[in-house]
């Protein structure tokens, strides 16, 4: 079913749209050497936003990681830069989804990577389950 729905958010829910949105905000980022460590979080949550059911995102210290110094101050500097146009759309599709009784699984995972648009650094994917 899981693998069902990434197809099918891909291909109409807007899947594709959603992961070449992160990924040109990850590129953009990655021209200055300040925007680096927020290309890399841009760019590991595109590969989320192309294909989100069935994997959740957590907390970096969660899966072992070490959480990075700064990282909330981080954060606050990405909402600026790119997380709150990213969100806009992702709540505008999402409410659009939404609006159809068959869309409303794709609305849910719009709301989802809006959530994610407001702090996605130290952030990682991971199955659900």
């Amino acid at each position: 079913m899981t693998l069902l729905l990434n197809i099918l958010w891909f291909v109409i829910g807007g899947g594709a749209v959603a992961g070449l949105a992160w990924l040109v905000t990850a590129l953009l980022l990655a021209l200055t050497v300040v925007g680096v460590p927020f290309a890399v979080a841009a760019a590991r949550i595109a590969v989320f936003a192309a294909f989100p059911f069935g994997r959740t995102l957590v907390d970096a210290h969660i899966v072992g990681e070490r959480r990075i110094p700064g990282t909330s101050l981080a954060n606050l500097l990405w909402i600026i830069l790119a997380g709150w146009w990213l969100w806009l759309a992702h709540v505008i599709a999402g409410i659009g989804y939404c609006v159809t009784i068959i869309g409303i699984p794709f609305g849910f995972a719009h709301f989802r990577l809006a959530a994610v648009c407001f702090a996605p650094l130290g952030r990682r994917a991971v199955p659900v389950g």
